[in-house]
């Protein structure tokens, strides 16, 4: 039995993905793009908070949804070094998104 590739639930060999949700957000999840200057200024320059207030930003400018953004913004981060997983309080992203 395959599995879904945006939440990794079982599905069965004649489905792509286990709901429509589940593919909408697995495609837009993989259509958006965040600049490694913006992950740097995010994580140099800005505490908690307004790291929180910037992505917020980021995701109504763009046109983005919010938690999908925060993960990709998590996994990018964690892949450039800003952050090493473990630590951080949105670990269960970790596991939702492979990153």
């Amino acid at each position: 039995m395959p599995f879904c590739p945006y939440c990794k639930k079982k599905i069965t060999m004649s489905k792509a993905f286990c709901s429509d949700d589940c593919k909408e957000n697995y495609f837009h999840l993989v259509s958006i793009q965040v600049p490694k200057p913006f992950i740097s200024r995010l994580y140099t320059f800005h505490n908690e908070s307004e790291r929180e207030i910037e992505i917020i930003k980021y995701s109504k400018l763009h046109n983005m949804k919010l938690d999908l953004l925060r993960k990709k913004v998590y996994s990018a981060a964690t892949k450039a070094g800003f952050i090493d997983g473990v630590s951080n309080k949105n670990t269960s992203l970790q596991s939702t998104y492979g990153g």
